[in-house]
């Protein structure tokens, strides 16, 4: 008699894609990439080169063509606006989460929803580099930067954080965005309640209007929630990718 014996073969995670926004760089998902390995996910945390939305957007989309398999993209605050715009028409990426990020619809820019309900104070904080062509890169000045941007993390990391922020070109910021893929892929949104970059009132907006399958948010949390709170925004992540 013969016997034969079926194995379960175990389900291969999906790549989780990790895409920072401005005035961060992508050491601010450490805390996020560590807990995701942990869970047995391989993770990319992307440098994002905030220089135009199309083309930060055309480079997620080249990283994203070199994965293999299932992805889960995750973007914060303008990493958003770049995951919305790479992932249409991929057919691998299985879920987008929104961690206090911008979801724009079709032709709305960054700037545009900051300023679309009152509370962002991000402006008057900001310091411009004249880059010669008509256009500038912003940073956050650092003396302002830890109550701004991360008034939940403690003061060392903030400072840290401060000296190491990736400048934005201002024309990535007002460009319009392109028809966005949370029309097609499931999403999930981190909502931040102390945010002062995005108001938390434009980020619920965003998640309703997408539809999210789940909506956590965090009444406390500075936008700097992927430092602050890495712990939320990993168990968001692993929900998503399930």
């Amino acid at each position: 008699m013969q016997v034969h014996q079926e194995f379960d073969q175990v389900k291969p995670k999906p790549t989780v894609v990790l895409v920072h926004g401005a005035f961060a760089e992508s050491a601010s998902w450490d805390g996020v990439v560590q807990r995701l390995q942990r869970h047995g996910y391989p993770v990319v945390a992307v440098a994002n080169p905030l220089r135009s939305l199309s083309g930060d957007a055309d480079y997620l989309k080249k990283v994203l063509a070199t994965i293999d398999g299932p992805i889960v993209l995750a973007g914060h605050s303008y990493g958003g606006m770049v995951q919305s715009a790479a992932a249409t028409g991929n057919p691998n990426v299985k879920a987008l989460v929104y961690v206090a990020a911008f979801a724009p619809e079709a032709g709305e820019s960054a700037l545009e929803l900051s300023n679309k309900f009152p509370g962002s104070t991000l402006g008057e904080t900001l310091q411009s580099i004249d880059l010669g062509d008509g256009t500038q890169d912003l940073v956050i000045q650092q003396d302002k930067y830890r109550a701004q941007f991360a008034a939940d993390v403690p003061a060392p990391q903030a400072a840290l954080a401060a000296a190491t922020q990736r400048p934005v070109r201002d024309a990535a910021l007002a460009e319009g965005a392109p028809v966005p893929a949370w029309h097609t892929i499931p999403s999930w949104f981190l909502n931040t309640g102390k945010d002062k970059n995005i108001p938390v009132a434009a980020q619920r907006f965003m998640a309703e209007r997408a539809q999210a399958r789940e909506v956590v948010e965090l009444p406390n949390a500075s936008h700097a929630v992927t430092v602050s709170r890495p712990d939320a925004v990993a168990d968001l992540i692993v929900r998503a990718a399930e």
